[in-house]
């Protein structure tokens, strides 16, 4: 992932959290990460691997497809 795929993820997540009505909090607990930890994927800081975006689409109840950037 580039930079701005990454910060395009980051926006992504946080519309399907926003859209599940879930805090920052409850995303990271359902996917099994810190919340410090989430909210760097959320600002687009860090780069996930695959088997985290299949965790956090898990628990946001979506398809990885719809928070992957491309």
């Amino acid at each position: 992932m580039t930079d701005e795929s990454v910060k395009v993820f980051g926006n992504r997540l946080k519309k399907a959290r926003k859209d599940n009505d879930l805090t920052q909090i409850e995303v990271a607990e359902k996917a099994g990460v810190s919340p410090n930890h989430y909210a760097r994927l959320e600002r687009g800081e860090i780069k996930p691997k695959f088997e985290m975006i299949k965790k956090l689409a898990k628990a946001l109840n979506v398809k990885s497809s719809d928070i992957l950037p491309f």
